[in-house]
């Protein structure tokens, strides 16, 4: 016999599974009713909702829901992927300070993978700090390379290593 929440996210990955299928609003009512099924205190309900309002373009309900779900807690793959889809929905909004903050302190989680960082750099890019959003794209692909990490290393590190003239012009003033 499995638990109601067990039950729960069941139907939940069932909605998912059927996202291609669904009109927006549908897919959201869909989604507003499971989450009205889940207990008011556990931020699965508004993570996935969130989610839902995400994915079928509703960025700024995304976000009301985002804050939600962080304020009642997630387990540690949850708000590893919430960093990830609330910095870009933050990104997609133009709060790019608020979205770099939360993608470099989102936590390292095997189901995100080098996300966080690809998502920062694509925030850093909007942001105009253009060769800071290369330097972490580099970066965030870089254990997976069979051979030339440490070249790759050096080369993101140059990206964004004070010039001299740079460095005597700060000093100057």
């Amino acid at each position: 016999m499995t638990s109601p929440i067990h039950d729960w996210e069941d139907r939940v990955a069932d909605l998912w599974d059927r996202f291609d299928s669904l009109e927006p609003d549908e897919g959201i009512a869909a989604m507003r009713s499971l989450a009205a099924e889940c207990p008011a205190t556990d931020g699965r309900a508004a993570f996935e909702l969130a989610g839902m309002y995400d994915s079928m373009g509703y960025e700024a309900e995304a976000g009301n829901a985002y804050e939600q779900a962080l304020r009642l807690g997630l387990d540690e793959a949850r708000h590893a992927q919430l960093a990830v889809q609330y910095g870009s929905t933050l990104r997609n909004l133009g709060r790019l300070d608020e979205a770099i903050s939360i993608l470099e302190s989102a936590p390292a989680h095997e189901s995100t993978g080098t996300a966080p960082r690809v998502v920062l750099a694509l925030a850093l890019h909007s942001a105009g700090r253009k060769d800071e959003a290369l330097r972490v794209a580099l970066e965030a692909q870089i254990d997976s390379l069979p051979r030339y990490q440490r070249s790759m290393r050096n080369y993101a590190a140059e990206l964004t290593k004070p010039t001299a003239s740079a460095a005597r012009a700060a000093h100057s003033t």
